[in-house]
């Protein structure tokens, strides 16, 4: 099981602002990450706003913007393998595209995005009753817990003392 291993660790992030930007293909496993990903913002009391794009190759546009004008950022996606490469493209190229908004921006983005060779393995992601794990609450716990490490990291500190200037 993939689930397995994951971490236990809970953070809040009491007032931080998350989108949830969710495709809207399969909608009972979209539907089900939607709601597993607002019961982990609202443990983790932080406040989250919901955006539709028709499917998961535009998770990484619409997760560029809404990284200008939101903390964290949580990208919701369901990619079946099918008979063609299809599979391969839409997935990588959406796995490319949210590591790129992340990196350029500097703005976490939690990968809630299931790539699966059948339905009933994505539903048994989706957080919905009965399935053995929740990506969206997952996903969301991701970008929380990101959210810590970035405010611990970017946090006042004194400079390396033997630091001179010029290039390390």
């Amino acid at each position: 099981m993939s689930g397995s291993g994951s971490p236990g660790v809970r953070h809040t992030a009491p007032g931080a602002r998350i989108a949830v930007v969710a495709a809207s293909w399969h909608d009972a496993v979209i539907d089900g990450l939607i709601a597993g990903a607002q019961r982990a913002a609202q443990a983790a009391q932080a406040e989250v706003e919901v955006f539709r794009v028709p499917g998961s190759f535009e998770l990484p546009v619409a997760c560029r913007r809404a990284a200008d004008h939101f903390d964290a950022v949580v990208a919701l996606g369901v990619i079946i393998r099918g008979g063609t490469p299809h599979f391969e493209f839409v997935a990588g190229g959406v796995t490319y595209g949210l590591t790129e908004v992340s990196v350029q921006t500097g703005v976490p983005i939690g990968f809630g995005v299931l790539t699966c060779d059948t339905d009933e393995q994505a539903l048994d992601r989706a957080g919905l009753p009965g399935s053995s794990e929740d990506k969206g609450a997952e996903a969301v716990d991701a970008v929380v817990g990101t959210l810590a490490a970035l405010t611990r990291i970017s946090a006042d500190r004194a400079p390396y003392a033997g630091f001179t200037g010029g290039s390390r």
